[in-house]
């Protein structure tokens, strides 16, 4: 799949912005804070119903405008597809798919797009709200209807943490909240759903990490995932909990009961902390995925090339795995800024990794900075305006 035409109306700093794009690689250069990265940004949000760099969407909508658009046609093969989204200050977002209304959900299921920035370095380093954020998003591209879930999950846990709050400011033993089982049932369900999602994309990612590692660092130092669960105990916000110790040499694999029982007897067990501090304290939301480098976790002991290598192989995986299982090839494959942060050769060895995507847009402050191979189209950016589009012979 590629973007053959992107249209932007009040978006970011773009009052308006009509761009031609095609198969192969193109370069989108500028100073820093003309809009480089805010047209690929909208790109990447028709796939994952987010920006890399806010959380809300009043950021995206152009002072003084009152909604922003994306629109983006996406082609794959003979098939060409008309995305469209509506961003409001006031009221849902609205979304059209060849002119037609659908959900906003919907889009991840038509735009796919990986992208890599710097602020992808928290991945590594960050909280561990960025690394679940991560396999949710990749988790929706690959199977949309897990929106869904995810929707119902966070509204079931916005209602009993306001239950167990109000709990809490009245003492109110759980025998006088007989509407709090109900909640938890529906924890439970959603949760484990989400939770199962996840430890088996942790598994599939196990491969193709460990190959684009190795394609960007040229060493094996044995990137690996490993699921961190609040239903078995761990805890994200101690320390020791990113030890994960590895299991002893020879012993047995255990087999843990089924998700929702572990669940559901972690809900059980938690219950007198909950009422004691007004919050849900096990789920998919207080779960995290350690990152281990050579057997250790890469947060705090990963030097800041390692770190940067490990995010990007991390991407690079997700990629390929929505290029293995998309019914609409490739995903769009977006750099934002990634090569100045590279060193000669870590930058030829990434060229040589995503030659073979479809699509390519990279964004650089400086031109030299991006390999020969990727620069055969180059548009620059000059305050929220397209000013120049070249074609060069590579």
């Amino acid at each position: 799949m590629h973007v053959a035409r992107l249209s932007l109306t009040d978006y970011r700093n773009y009052e308006r912005a009509e761009l031609e794009l095609g198969p192969g690689a193109t370069v989108f250069v500028g100073r820093n804070g003309q809009g480089k990265t805010n047209l690929v940004e909208s790109i990447g949000y028709l796939a994952t119903l987010g920006s890399h760099r806010v959380s809300g969407d009043q950021a995206l909508i152009r002072a003084g405008a009152d909604a922003a658009i994306v629109r983006a046609l996406l082609v794959h093969g003979e098939r060409e597809l008309l995305v469209e989204l509506q961003l409001n200050r006031q009221g849902a977002n609205r979304a059209q798919l060849n002119r037609s209304p659908v959900k906003t959900r919907e889009l991840p299921r038509y735009a796919h797009s990986v992208l890599f920035a710097p602020e992808d370095l928290a991945i590594v380093r960050g909280e561990p709200s960025v690394r679940r954020r991560l396999l949710d998003e990749l988790l929706v591209q690959r199977t949309p209807r897990l929106a869904g879930v995810m929707a119902d999950y966070d509204r079931v846990l916005k209602q009993r943490n306001s239950l167990l709050k109000s709990a809490r400011a009245r003492g109110l033993a759980a025998a006088k909240l007989p509407t709090l089982e109900i909640w938890d049932e529906r924890l439970v369900e959603f949760g484990s759903e989400i939770i199962d999602q996840r430890v088996a994309l942790i598994r599939e990612l196990a491969a193709p990490l460990a190959a684009a590692y190795r394609s960007i660092v040229d060493a094996d130092h044995r990137p690996e995932l490993r699921a961190l669960l609040s239903i078995d105990g761990a805890d994200p916000d101690a320390e020791a909990g990113f030890e994960a110790p590895p299991r002893p040499v020879g012993s047995p694999t255990p087999q843990p009961a089924a998700t929702a029982a572990r669940f559901a007897e972690a809900v059980r067990r938690l219950r007198p902390k909950e009422l004691e501090r007004g919050i849900t304290l096990v789920g998919p939301h207080r779960d995290d995925v350690v990152l281990l480098l050579n057997g250790l976790p890469a947060k705090g002991y990963a030097s800041h090339g390692e770190s940067w290598s490990f995010a990007l192989a991390l991407r690079l995986a997700s990629a390929e795995l929505l290029r293995r299982d998309s019914s609409t090839g490739d995903p769009v494959l977006v750099l934002d800024d990634v090569f100045a942060e590279l060193d000669r050769l870590r930058r030829q060895r990434l060229a040589a990794a995503i030659g073979g995507f479809e699509q390519v847009l990279v964004t650089a402050a400086v031109l030299e900075d991006v390999p020969e191979p990727l620069t055969a189209r180059v548009v620059h950016i000059e305050a929220g305006r397209i000013v120049e589009s070249e074609t060069t012979d590579v």
